[in-house]
């Protein structure tokens, strides 16, 4: 009995954990707001209202987290990535943090302190032209560090000749990223193509389901990105 109400102390713990994260919040909302318009499919409705309150309250989370890539871009990149892969991050940050910053306007906009209604809607496409651009950044970051850890797995793979790669901590180590940076690459990639739905740039081929569907997906691969590590774990427990 003892032992069952330690083991469900402690996964409440880390449920408690995992929800006082205000991005895992973020993200449980973004699941929300991308399942009604999938729900909804661009059809006015309750699914549609709970799409477009939710669009605006994930907008108060996001309040000043422009700042976060902006000293991301101003960070010293770790030594030895290759130029390109360099500009791109630095794009990818600058650019995030673009569409953060002009998704507060938006906001404004949106709550009615801001009064200028067409100037908002501009705003609204520049910054998810700015999220596009970002993660069409992200997804060329991720194929090129995939490029380099293969690399230097086959060569940690040459360097133990033959013996068990699994039971090597190293290559474990950078098959854990491989398979990380894997999970990125469809999230951004996917995200381009909800971009390119919130947007309307294909409305035929890319239509609110298919955008809500996407954005459903890419808000759980979030949500399992942002779940506590297994050392954070066993500290709680």
């Amino acid at each position: 009995m003892t032992t069952t109400l330690d083991a469900t102390r402690a996964e409440l713990g880390l449920l408690v954990l995992y929800l006082n994260k205000a991005e895992a919040r973020d993200k449980i909302c973004r699941a929300i707001q991308y399942g009604s318009k999938f729900i909804s499919n661009g059809q006015a409705g309750t699914a549609q209202n709970v799409d477009k309150s939710t669009s605006l309250a994930r907008k108060v989370f996001r309040l000043f987290k422009f700042v976060n890539d902006l000293h991301g871009l101003i960070s010293p990149v770790p030594q030895g990535t290759p130029l390109p892969l360099v500009l791109l991050g630095k794009s990818k940050n600058a650019l995030l943090s673009t569409f953060l910053f002009l998704d507060q306007i938006v906001w404004l906009g949106r709550s009615g302190i801001y009064k200028n209604k067409e100037r908002t809607e501009l705003i609204g496409r520049i910054s998810l032209f700015c999220w596009m651009g970002s993660s069409a950044c992200t997804t060329l970051v991720e194929i090129g560090e995939l490029g380099r850890l293969s690399a230097s797995m086959r060569k940690l793979e040459k360097e133990l000749q033959g013996g068990d790669k699994y039971q090597n901590e190293q290559y474990r180590a950078k098959l854990k990223k491989s398979n990380e940076r894997s999970l990125a690459l469809v999230k951004a990639a996917l995200d381009i193509v909800v971009a390119a739905g919130l947007l309307q740039l294909a409305p035929k081929k890319v239509t609110p389901r298919v955008t809500g569907a996407l954005g459903f997906i890419t808000s759980l691969i979030s949500c399992y990105q942002l779940l506590p590590a297994p050392a954070a774990k066993s500290k709680t427990t």
